[in-house]
């Protein structure tokens, strides 16, 4: 995948493009945020190109699938002098502050072109937007928004990220509605995000397991019947790293070392960047007395 980053930068044209913003830095690292779906599946790595069309490849740092957030990190050894002198942090607003009626200004990859920017004005706040999948709270605009766009900044005025940009929720049969993710509602996710450790995928000698089998809790049947959304144990295997850390048949796994769980596919992909013999926390939920209770457990990987 290909991804645009607000800053001075842009994206050439190309399968998978999306946008996304600069939003801070480590000591090695340049920190990017963008929409877990624009990235969700990728092989590790993102390439990202510059206004100056110097490259870098982009590590996923850490994603969080109900918030639809992805942080990513780029080495800064791997960045020309050129480009660390155009590129610029983006400053974050209050979005709580944001009323109907005031300029909004999207700018991202709008169908993998390079860098667009279309201006409108915020038409709601708090709009509940509803997908298969999840439920959102989001920034309502008429600025233009089209694929590519996603995870691309939603700005104020005074130039001030008030929301991340999400194609995900758009409809065909309308135009004039746009949506965003409001930027103060995601701050403590993006701060978790960003601390986290910047991970490699382990060889295949070093790839671990857990020793479950199970069903996704899906945002629908969640609605339907009340349980939490994630992993659905159906069996757990006799001395398994889930056995030994007190798992049981029944219990729904939703976090996984900080990150949220919402399906099979989402623990898949992030058991691919922990070897045989780390210890993780699990979030799960467990049965008691009729209902599900919040709990975590440290385990032990292994092959």
């Amino acid at each position: 995948s290909t991804v645009e980053y607000w800053g001075q930068s842009y994206e050439q044209e190309s399968s998978g493009s999306g946008s996304g913003i600069i939003i801070g830095e480590n000591e090695n690292e340049l920190l990017l945020v963008t929409n877990n779906h624009v990235v969700e599946g990728d092989n590790a790595t993102v390439k990202v190109t510059f206004s100056d069309e110097s490259t870098a490849e982009a590590t996923i740092k850490g994603a969080d699938s109900n918030a639809d957030l992805a942080v990513l990190a780029i080495k800064k050894k791997d960045l020309t002098d050129e480009t660390k002198k155009n590129i610029k942090i983006a400053t974050l607003g209050d979005s709580t502050k944001t009323k109907v009626g005031d300029m909004s200004i999207a700018i991202g990859n709008a169908l993998g072109y390079g860098q667009s920017v279309t201006v409108g004005y915020i038409s709601a706040k708090d709009r509940k937007v509803s997908m298969e999948d999840s439920t959102m709270t989001l920034l309502q605009t008429d600025a233009a928004i089209n694929p590519g766009n996603s995870g691309g900044a939603l700005i104020n005025a005074s130039g001030e990220v008030i929301g991340i940009n999400s194609v995900k929720y758009a409809s065909d049969d309308v135009e004039g509605m746009g949506y965003a993710i409001p930027i103060s509602s995601i701050k403590d996710v993006l701060d978790t995000l960003m601390n986290k450790q910047t991970r490699q995928k382990v060889s295949g000698d070093k790839a671990s397991f857990l020793g479950i089998s199970g069903v996704d809790v899906t945002y629908s049947i969640s609605k339907a019947y009340g349980y939490p959304q994630g992993i659905l144990l159906q069996n757990v295997q006799q001395d398994s790293p889930a056995d030994k850390a007190g798992l049981v048949k029944n219990d729904i796994i939703t976090g996984f070392d900080g990150d949220s769980i919402s399906s099979f596919s989402d623990l898949k992909e992030k058991m691919q960047y922990y070897a045989s013999g780390e210890k993780v926390t699990i979030d799960y939920y467990h049965m008691e007395n009729g209902e599900y209770k919040l709990k975590s457990a440290e385990v032990t990987l292994w092959t």
